[in-house]
């Protein structure tokens, strides 16, 4: 278990990464479509501006948003059908609150200019609501889709990543795969705060200790406890290795809430179904692992979403609260 009565502090980079993630607390987000939509892998998008609206007002942390360029029937997810950056935008302008993020931008299939552009102008937009998850990709049809190669996106990945850290400074000078930049041509508009915060996402095909000194943060997925606090443990043993502040730590999960609160679990895919005492007690064991944040994805859940929204809001977040 982490101890974390002397948590260290986390990088001061924009609102949304500072309200989301606190040294030893943990904050509770909704990943879009705010939508139950089972096994069909495509969704209705139905009130889908108006959901993310009532999460705002509610007090979830962020709503995450996924960056999927084709629908693949073998993968079944089409993720929120709309573009990321541009449903960014959109809800930048219907909401006031609520961290938009991204988990995560498949970085191999575009150019780091554009995806830095356009992260920075949700960032400025939303008034620094952006916290950008970044992954190499794991849909081998999607590649030559976009003439690109799928076993070399690892090394476009730490290129894609280098020539965006070098965009924040004034008329910057880099030389990669993605392109040269001298000294004379200038990125705007600039992030509201010191970069753009990366959260990487799994191992985006680098070496453990590459991630835990690039990334922001670290986005994971659901394990078991003790496997769970072992992989959390050894990225912030390699973060400290290399000095500077602690950064987080946030995983997903599918979850299906029942009207009982007291229903016990059943396991889902990536996650269970349960009443939301059983919720909030594992909500709580991870914020002893070291999760900062965990993004719930409501795909499978039998309730009415509005219902279900309140429900959380209600019974967990005065818990998990920012």
């Amino acid at each position: 278990m982490l101890d974390t009565s002397d948590a260290k502090p986390f990088a001061t980079i924009n609102r949304a990464y500072n309200a989301t993630f606190k040294p030893g607390r943990m904050t509770v987000g909704i990943v879009a479509p705010i939508e139950a939509h089972g096994s069909n892998p495509v969704p209705t998008m139905d009130r889908h501006i108006e959901r993310a609206q009532l999460a705002d007002t509610l007090g979830f942390a962020a709503v995450w948003l996924r960056d999927v360029p084709f629908n693949v029937p073998s993968f079944g997810d089409a993720g929120q059908i709309y573009d990321p950056f541009v449903y960014l935008g959109a809800l930048s302008m219907a909401t006031h609150n609520i961290a938009l993020g991204v988990a995560s931008v498949v970085l191999p299939l575009r150019h780091p200019a554009h995806v830095a552009k356009a992260a920075a102008s949700v960032d400025v937009m939303s008034g620094g609501r952006l916290l950008l998850g970044v992954a190499s990709g794991d849909r081998p049809e999607e590649y030559p889709a976009m003439g690109m190669t799928f076993p070399d996106r690892g090394a476009r990945f730490r290129d894609s990543v280098a020539y965006m850290r070098s965009l924040v400074d004034p008329y910057p000078g880099i030389e990669n795969s993605h392109g040269t930049l001298s000294g004379g041509l200038d990125m705007l508009p600039k992030p509201t705060g010191p970069r753009l915060p990366l959260l990487i996402t799994g191992g985006s095909q680098q070496d453990p200790a590459w991630v835990a000194r690039n990334g922001d943060g670290w986005m994971t997925y659901p394990r078991d406890a003790q496997s769970q606090g072992r992989v959390v443990a050894d990225y912030r043993s390699r973060i400290a290795k290399h000095g500077g502040p602690d950064k987080p730590v946030m995983q997903s999960l599918y979850v299906d809430v029942l009207e009982d609160a007291d229903a016990a679990p059943r396991p889902i895919h990536l996650g269970f179904q349960s009443g939301t005492t059983f919720l909030r007690d594992y909500l709580r064991e991870i914020q002893t692992l070291g999760i900062n944040h965990v993004a719930l994805n409501l795909r499978f859940n039998s309730a009415d979403i509005e219902t279900t929204l309140n429900r959380l809001a209600n019974d967990l977040l005065p818990d998990f609260a920012e």
